[in-house]
Parts: structure tokens; C-alpha cells; sequence
């Protein structure tokens, strides 16, 4: 197998953090984490919530938190500040496990919030929360390559080929690997029929990538600002996205199969308890399936959950990709024990 390149940047547990506030002087970082780690604090301290996210929804809850914030302080007469998180869906789950003071978590899969959940961070039924399984916007998986596409790519068995360079994230630390892998499946699965077959053309697949990032968006800074590889394996939205930023340079290709992604939110209960946030936590969830926050991630590439507001964005996405959803893989527990955990199928087409 051609040689893969982790990109694991030291110590990537840390947390990179961005402030989105409204009407407030420039302050140091170490305020910013006080207050976050304070919660509603002093009195006369703004009410904070922080929100731990995975890497590609970045410039969505930077505008997201500045209408949520407007919206809350017309509503209860207060101003409220969000600090952002982001980095792979995994490694910020396991920051949270490991101490970072979330209010609410917006990451890339059900099963990320699950590893929370089972520390007693997240009480049980949090995918009950909220509409739609707690996912209020989704996504799926396409393919990026540049202006004219120049290797013809068309589907998933033109990344195969000999002369084909695909980039896309690892399974072990990014949600959207995962979400890329199993879409990947998904078609081989329904031109082979067979698991051996399957697993050969998974096997070329990730033989043809040459870096394989910490993060979906570490992938398409590979991509895209540094500028390896003949394809990227990526988010609809980040594929969108990127489009948008660099008009004329890019083109977005959607496979014949895909999958059915849903971005996951939950509040982490243990901390707002902490934090005296719980209300605003669950304010700030709720607002995300409101008609404004939408059309919002609609513009950022998401696919809303709403179906009117879906329907009015239909020309931005293709609604006729044939997806599977994650329970063809029987959930997330079977596919993470078959595919992602230590030791299975993905660890072993690696290492051979």
C-alpha cells in the first residue's frame, strides 16, 4: 500500500478557541477561558456558554452565535457571549471527556456524543432531546476536485485508478472519515454484493490516498490551500463552502450512492449543572431548528431538516443521490465494533 500520512498535530486534544461576542472590548484569552469556565459567574458577568464543535462547521457558528446571541437578548433583555471549539469530531469529544467545560457539543456523530454520554457527562436519551434524532441540519458525502476536472472523476470507482490522488481525513480521530469510509461502502456494497470484493475496492481506495489528516478540514486545507491531491473526499457543506471562498476553482461532484449524514447536538448536562446554564444551553439547541438558523445553514451548505426550508434551497443541492443512512450498518456501535474500533477492518486493510 502506498505510503499514508498521518498529519496528528501535537497535542491535538488542545482546544482551538474562537470568541463570538457583541458589544464587548478586546479581551485576553485567559479571561475568556475564566468566563467560560465560570459559567454565569459574578453578577455582573455575561452569561457564556461554550460550544465544542467538529472542524468544518467553524464559519456557520460564527454567524449562527451572533443571531442566536441577538435573538436571547431580545428575548430576556441580557446579553449572552458563545466561545467556539473546533477541531476532528473525535479528538473533541474526547477533549470534553477529558475536561473541556462544554455547554453544548455539536459534532460530527451520534457515536462521538455517545463516548460523553458513557463518562455520566450526558445523561441517556440525549438523541431524544431534540427533533429529528438531535440532528437539526445534515450533509453528505461528494466529491471536490479542481476547475475542469482534469482526472474525469465522476464516482467512487474512478478514485481507484492508478493515476488517481485522493485526499480525505482518518477514521481514527475525524467523524467525517467515518461518514466518508461508509459512503464509500455503500457503493461498493451495491456493485459487488460480496464482502471480499468490498473490502478490495476499499482497500484501492485508501492505497490511492497519499494524506490523511487529523480533520475533515485539516483534509481540505491539504487540498485546497496546499494543493495535493486530484480529489477530495469531503462534506457536501465543506465542499460548498469552499466553492463559495474560491469561485471559478472548484467543482463539486456528487457520487451515484452517498450516505445519509447527520451531524449530532446534545447538551452536556454535567457541566451546565456546574455552569447554572442549562436553560440557555437548551435555548441555544432549540434555536438551530428555528426558520432563520435554517435558512442559515442553508447557506453555509447544510442540508436543513426542515423540509419547506429544504425544498427552497433545492437548487443547491442534488436531492436525488441515492443515500443509505447509518442504520444499514446496524448504528453506530456495530459499524464503530466492525470497521473504526482498534484491531477492525479498517486497522487491518491499513496495516497490510
Amino acid at each position: 500500500m502506498r505510503q499514508i500520512h498521518r498529519l496528528h498535530k501535537k497535542n491535538h486534544n488542545r482546544i482551538q478557541i474562537t470568541t463570538v461576542c457583541r458589544k464587548i472590548g478586546i479581551m485576553s484569552m485567559c479571561t475568556i477561558l475564566a468566563l467560560s469556565a465560570s459559567g454565569c459567574g459574578k453578577k455582573n458577568q455575561i452569561l457564556t456558554l461554550t460550544n465544542v464543535s467538529y472542524d468544518p462547521t467553524r464559519e456557520f457558528y460564527e454567524e449562527y452565535n451572533q443571531l442566536f446571541a441577538k435573538q436571547y437578548e431580545e428575548t430576556h433583555g441580557e446579553p449572552i457571549r458563545v466561545i467556539q471549539s473546533h477541531g476532528g469530531s473525535g479528538a473533541q469529544a474526547r477533549s470534553v471527556v477529558e475536561g473541556s467545560n462544554a455547554d453544548v457539543v455539536t459534532l460530527a456523530l451520534e457515536h462521538d456524543i455517545s463516548l460523553i454520554e458513557h463518562t455520566g457527562l450526558i445523561e441517556s436519551g440525549w438523541v431524544d432531546e431534540f427533533d429529528k434524532d438531535s440532528a437539526p441540519y445534515t450533509s453528505t458525502i461528494v466529491f471536490l476536485v479542481r476547475k475542469g476536472n482534469p482526472k474525469n472523476i465522476r464516482d467512487w470507482n474512478d478514485l481507484i485508478q492508478d493515476n488517481v490522488d485522493v485526499i480525505t481525513p482518518d477514521p481514527k480521530s475525524s467523524g467525517g472519515a467515518c461518514w466518508n469510509y461508509l459512503a464509500a461502502l455503500s457503493y461498493a456494497q451495491e456493485q459487488y454484493h460480496d464482502a471480499s470484493k468490498e473490502q478490495d475496492f476499499l482497500k484501492k481506495l485508501y492505497e490511492n490516498v497519499s494524506v490523511m489528516d487529523s480533520g475533515a478540514r485539516g483534509s481540505t486545507t491539504t487540498f485546497v490551500e496546499n494543493g495535493k491531491g486530484d480529489v477530495l473526499v469531503a462534506w457536501e457543506n465543506e465542499a460548498i463552502t469552499t466553492m463559495q471562498s474560491y469561485p471559478g476553482m472548484y467543482e463539486m461532484i456528487t457520487p451515484s450512492v452517498s450516505i445519509l449524514a447527520q451531524p449530532s447536538v446534545a447538551i452536556v448536562d454535567d457541566n451546565v449543572g456546574m455552569n447554572h446554564t442549562q436553560d440557555a444551553a437548551k435555548e441555544y439547541l432549540t434555536y438551530l431548528y428555528s426558520t432563520d438558523a435554517q435558512k442559515l445553514a442553508a447557506q453555509f451548505g447544510y442540508r436543513p431538516t426542515d423540509e419547506a426550508v429544504l425544498q427552497e434551497y433545492a437548487n443547491v443541492f442534488d436531492l436525488h443521490v441515492k443515500l443509505t443512512t447509518i442504520d444499514d450498518f446496524g448504528g453506530w456501535d456495530n459499524a464503530y465494533a466492525v470497521y473504526f474500533d482498534d484491531g477492525a477492518l479498517f486497522d487491518k486493510m491499513y496495516n497490510e
